[in-house]
């Protein structure tokens, strides 16, 4: 879907201007985008597996939810937008704990110029993993792993398509504040 989403500065600062997300990404304007990382009490980690339908990093199994913030709607909402479309999953703001904001700039084969600001929030998993509904379009499956195979996959990062390399720094704070969480 080619929706309108708001264009940022190099600093993630709101510009007051937006365009479709093919425009944005066609000429690598900046732009907003949050991420959900899901774990259990029992500390586990629910990766979801890019739909093999995606044009960027198809079949790369990553964070549990994550997308497009539209124009107007705040990072929150879209966090709740986001996670209710790709897993079926209805979760509330007071749910989220917000771990950062973290720069992703990169450009693809496909033509695309991704220059994001990843909004990362982790939530606590209550629901057990059969009662999530994956969107098609987005989500060809979930897992969850334990904290010491999310480890292995930063460890050997790309091994057995489990996360982007360059993305290497953003996976450990990841698992650095989830497992902080935990224990």
């Amino acid at each position: 879907m080619d929706e309108y989403i708001d264009i940022v500065d190099a600093n993630g600062i709101p510009t007051g201007k937006t365009e479709l997300k093919s425009v944005i990404h066609q000429k690598g304007y900046f732009h907003n985008t949050v991420h959900i990382w899901f774990y259990t009490k029992n500390g586990d980690i629910l990766l979801s597996q890019r739909s093999a339908k995606k044009s960027i990093c198809p079949l790369m199994w990553d964070v549990s939810v994550a997308g497009h913030i539209d124009a107007g709607e705040s990072i929150e909402q879209a966090a709740l937008r986001e996670t209710k479309e790709e897993i079926g999953l209805i979760i509330t703001e007071s749910d989220l704990q917000k771990i950062g904001m973290f720069q992703c700039f990169q450009s693809y084969d496909s033509d695309i110029n991704d220059n994001e600001f990843h909004h990362t929030y982790i939530c606590e998993l209550k629901q057990s993993l059969s009662t999530l509904i994956p969107q098609e379009e987005e989500v060809e499956a979930l897992k969850l792993v334990s904290l010491n195979d999310f480890q292995y996959f930063i460890d050997y990062i790309g091994i057995d398509n489990h996360f982007v390399p360059s993305n290497k720094k953003y996976y450990e704070v990841v698992l650095e504040t989830i497992v902080e969480v935990v224990n």
